[in-house]
């Protein structure tokens, strides 16, 4: 469980210009702002995000295709929540070499040789860990050590900044002249227990048979993108006080994200299919995440080596 602390304004330095790249909706970008930086740069492919990221961030330039970017404007923090539907346990499996996640390969094609962002922050699904192995995982170690980055991954939860939303995510931070540790890892508060009643709420998803896997205790699972053919797909929520089952709609999913309701909105005006809006939100970082990564990034932590454990290989 992340330790959230009052936070000191006047011992901020100043505050850090940004690069978003598979911006998505801004979940990223929005956290950043709140922790007082500013966005430079958005890139996304998606035309819904795209519609949502033009009214959310006017003033920021906006791309299309990474694949087609030759050169990145000076910022000190790039961000990438690059696609995962290739390693992701209820996508394609097909790894860090597959279609869509394997895009993340030009974000290291855009990396200067020397000098470029202080900070790089991917963030990816947690599966990626144990997918072929590790490979993924493997695979940008060696691209950041190769390029000289010293890095650190942490595995978050949203649950532990105050969101009712069971939803973990790796977040894997490098830099060439910063110790990653000092931001990620030096903030812990413990094991994240929970207590269940007779008037706990729980979550669950409508569509998972006889698994179990999504049930959440005074909380919901992770929210998912819906289908292909944009039909959402929201939890159910019981109420055993009430003794009702719910569903939430998208603004309740928006706020499950830390979004503001309504936040995608521009994505399906009045009379279009809403389905759209789940998927951006599905497929979003958690903005109350990116706002406490954003925070230490102003104001790192000193990190405590001393409990650490080196394995033998």
């Amino acid at each position: 469980m992340i330790k959230r602390k009052k936070r000191n304004r006047d011992a901020d330095p100043v505050s850090l210009t940004s690069i978003g790249l598979f911006a998505g909706i801004g979940g990223i970008e929005l956290g950043m702002q709140r922790a007082g930086h500013r966005s430079v740069l958005l890139c996304e492919i998606d035309s819904d995000a795209q519609a949502v990221l033009a009214v959310r961030f006017p003033q920021v330039r906006l791309r299309r295709d990474i694949c087609k970017i030759k050169r990145l404007p000076a910022a000190d923090v790039w961000t990438a929540g690059f696609p995962c539907k290739d390693l992701s346990q209820a996508g394609l499996t097909a790894g860090i070499g597959g279609r869509h996640s394997g895009l993340v390969q030009h974000v290291f094609r855009l990396l200067p040789k020397r000098d470029g962002p202080t900070w790089l922050v991917l963030e990816n699904v947690p599966f990626m860990l144990q997918l072929d192995g590790g490979r993924a995982m493997r695979w940008l170690i060696n691209q950041l050590e190769k390029r000289g980055f010293k890095w650190a991954y942490r595995v978050i939860d949203s649950r532990c900044f105050g969101l009712p939303q069971r939803r973990r995510r790796v977040m894997l931070l490098a830099s060439r002249t910063q110790d990653p540790r000092s931001v990620l890892l030096a903030d812990d508060a413990g094991i994240l227990r929970l207590r269940r009643t007779k008037t706990t709420g729980c979550g669950f998803y409508w569509t998972e048979g006889n698994t179990g896997l999504g049930w959440a205790v005074d909380a919901i699972p992770t929210l998912k993108s819906g289908s292909d053919l944009g039909i959402p797909s929201p939890p159910a929520i019981w109420l055993p006080r009430k003794g009702i089952i719910g569903t939430p709609d998208i603004r309740d999913a928006e706020r499950f994200q830390g979004f503001p309701p309504g936040w995608t909105s521009a994505a399906a005006p009045r009379g279009k299919r809403q389905g759209a809006r789940w998927k951006l939100v599905g497929n979003a970082v958690t903005v109350t995440l990116a706002c406490w990564l954003g925070r230490r990034l102003r104001s790192p932590r000193q990190y405590d080596a001393s409990p650490v454990v080196h394995l033998a290989l």
